[in-house]
């Protein structure tokens, strides 16, 4: 009988490339959502499909790769930065236009890199990974994203500040949870 191979997987691997169409998807979704200052209702929903395709991408990459034995150092340092490229481009680009306030997307950028800057700070003494908090405000964020995206009737308006209000909350909360769990982490590595 054969012994399971104890080699690290090969970074050409389906998840990966998941993540890599993610990158890819980044410009394009950029410019059909600036295309015609924003004004063009077909290039919105273009946009939003690619923001929805992009962010369908960013659940599989990772279910693959742990299902499949597919982590890779590559995977581990691509995937948050091509999720950081996405949903920044979407908050950029709805301030450019002027549909979300620049301190939304300032406060929402700031914690987001931050945050991943702060995993890379502390990977010696462990892996911080995505918690519930984490994941209820990657959902909320790409609701929220989604519905100022989509070339909405006017009537939409107070559900998506709400939406993006709740967004910004638990960016925020669970942005200082991270911190706290840093904090942690570095203290019990330390002797």
């Amino acid at each position: 009988m054969a012994e399971p191979s104890t080699s690290p997987p090969s970074p050409w691997n389906i998840a990966n490339a998941l993540t890599i169409l993610r990158v890819v998807l980044v410009p394009l979704f950029g410019w059909l959502l600036l295309r015609h200052g924003g004004d063009d209702d077909a290039s919105r929903v273009a946009a939003f499909v690619a923001f929805g395709v992009a962010m369908t991408t960013d659940r599989l990459d990772g279910d693959l790769a742990r299902r499949r034995g597919l982590v890779t150092d590559f995977g581990k340092i691509a995937d948050p930065i091509a999720d950081k490229a996405l949903t920044g481009m979407a908050f950029v680009g709805l301030s450019l236009l002027g549909e979300l306030p620049w301190w939304v997307t300032v406060i929402v950028l700031v914690r987001e890199w931050g945050i991943t800057v702060l995993r890379f700070a502390v990977i010696r003494y462990g892996v911080m990974a995505a918690n519930r908090g984490g994941k209820l405000k990657t959902v909320l964020q790409t609701l929220a994203l989604g519905l100022y995206i989509l070339p909405l009737p006017g009537w939409f308006d107070p559900i998506e500040g709400t939406v993006m209000a709740a967004a910004v909350i638990v960016t925020v909360v669970t942005g200082v949870d991270y911190v706290l769990s840093a904090i942690r982490l570095r203290r019990s590595a330390t002797p």
